[in-house]
């Protein structure tokens, strides 16, 4: 008999739309990607909606490409992997009543301005763990509410947009615990719908229910499915959700291990036995969600990263690309010493990123060379970095001993030497870069049987670490971050 090791797993990003066969080690067997992107709302101008059934033709055109090149016998089950918050309504059948409102629609900014008319701000930040980002789901179900009520009133379901494509694999209307506690919806303690929240709305949570833990099978793909994505039929459809879930997950960090998603944003969450939501961590920007694993939360924070380095690099790097652009800019700043010869960066726009938001460069003169420049942005990061990991320590009460870092950020070997400097900690880099889907892939494997338990799946996979230990330069680094502290508040 054919030993079912493959895991199938359908990632939506913002970007990019991939449909990837891992194995049980971790190992990538076939990959195909596709570019995504927002559409303007036919029934709101200036609106941007996600197109779903577009969406669902790149999935089904790359899960061809990729089942052509393994053995499908080998296939253990599929999971879909997305970003968090977005959803819509749907029928019986179904159906949706209205197209997928994005995270990046300005229609909810207004929403979230004025939340406290349905209830207390502090008291939704107090029961949901969720920072209060205007994409919030909780905003676009308002925004429905006070806009288009006539679709809330045809709803048999609000479906997240993983459950969308859930459905269009199995038939089954389902949600999952990761993409609920993005929402603002939850009850973040009891891992369920806040009863006290949806009354406010005037919602029951029969719009929202069942809601299943990862790793559960929503129900074996159907034949339709099948013909259109080259899968076979019937092989189980399992939950996941929320792809930073699982990319802490996959990234093998344990309990109080805080992990760094440094792509276009930065992300930093740890996985805690506990979270504070009240004023302080308001103020402080964090945001909690529920982990992969019941009984856990997951504690964060975020702010613009290589968005920023794309900039500068695009300003003073004309002409260079690829690898030659970051080897050279890379070897600039490694020329230059901590403190990038006073240059600071005013960090203003780092938490937002949105068009109203400034920053400044301090310190040029006539001999400032770019890769101070350069450099003092990778510091002004670090420093970021530092602020968010003492920030959450605080919230989640521990003490890291290390960084686990991710993401394309991670390959920046000067970057992740002054992460290690100025955090006065390790920076481990792992092996496997594709932690959202090897995450995911190992609910596919505990939720098929393949193994006993997701923990048992992940002791199969390589990390193979590699530790950056702070320099030399962290004495010099903690007086900088000091005198940058003070240069904020000022």
């Amino acid at each position: 008999m054919t030993q079912q090791d493959i895991a199938i797993v359908f990632d939506c990003g913002a970007t990019n739309i991939r449909v990837i066969a891992i194995n049980t080690s971790g190992k990538i067997l076939a990959a195909f990607a596709l570019p995504n992107e927002t559409d303007e709302d036919p029934h709101w101008p200036g609106g941007r909606i996600w197109d779903v059934n577009k969406l669902w033709d790149k999935f089904c055109e790359a899960s061809g490409k990729v089942t052509a090149q393994i053995d499908k016998n080998r296939i253990a089950g599929i999971t879909v992997t997305t970003f968090g918050v977005d959803g819509t309504f749907v029928d019986q059948n179904g159906n949706m009543l209205y197209p997928v409102i994005s995270w990046q629609c300005q229609r909810t900014q207004e929403v979230m301005k004025h939340i406290d008319k349905y209830l207390p701000l502090s008291a939704l930040y107090n029961i949901s763990g969720v920072y209060p980002y205007a994409f919030n789901t909780i905003n676009k179900l308002v925004w429905f509410k006070e806009n288009k009520p006539e679709v809330i009133g045809k709803a048999y379901r609000f479906l997240f947009i993983s459950s969308l494509l859930v459905h269009k694999l199995s038939g089954v209307m389902m949600n999952d615990t990761t993409m609920l506690g993005t929402g603002m919806i939850a009850d973040l303690k009891n891992r369920q719908l806040s009863e006290k929240t949806l009354k406010t709305l005037g919602m029951t949570d029969s719009l929202f229910n069942p809601i299943a833990e990862p790793g559960q099978q929503a129900g074996p793909i159907t034949s339709e499915a099948a013909a259109a994505t080259g899968l076979p039929q019937g092989i189980p459809v399992v939950l996941t959700g929320h792809d930073t879930q699982f990319a802490i997950f996959g990234s093998g960090a344990g309990l109080n291990q805080p992990v760094l998603s440094s792509g276009t944003w930065e992300i930093l969450m740890t996985r805690s036995q506990s979270f504070k939501a009240n004023e302080l961590q308001l103020k402080n920007f964090i945001t909690t969600e529920a982990d992969a694993i019941p009984g856990y939360y997951d504690i964060g924070q975020n702010w613009l990263g290589s968005g920023i380095l794309e900039w500068f690099a695009n300003h003073f790097y004309a002409g260079l690309s690829g690898d030659d652009l970051y080897r050279t800019m890379i070897a600039d700043a490694e020329l230059e010493q901590p403190g990038s010869g006073g240059i600071t960066i005013n960090p203003s726009f780092y938490d937002d990123g949105s068009r109203d938001d400034t920053g400044s460069i301090h310190g040029l003169t006539i001999s400032t060379r770019r890769g101070q420049v350069y450099r003092a942005f990778l510091e002004s990061l670090a420093y970021r970095l530092r602020e968010g990991k003492e920030t959450l320590e605080r919230a989640g009460d521990f003490k890291s001993e290390k960084i686990i870092c991710v993401g394309g950020g991670s390959k920046n070997r000067l970057w992740n030497q002054l992460r290690a400097d100025v955090c006065n900690i390790p920076i481990h880099i792992i092996d496997q870069k594709e932690t959202t889907v090897l995450g995911a892939s190992l609910f596919v494997f505990a939720g098929t049987g393949v193994f006993k338990s997701v923990h048992e799946a992940q002791k199969n996979i390589p990390y193979n670490q590699q530790i950056i230990e702070p320099s030399q330069n962290s004495n010099i680094y903690d007086q900088l971050f000091c005198n940058y502290s003070k240069f904020k508040k000022n």
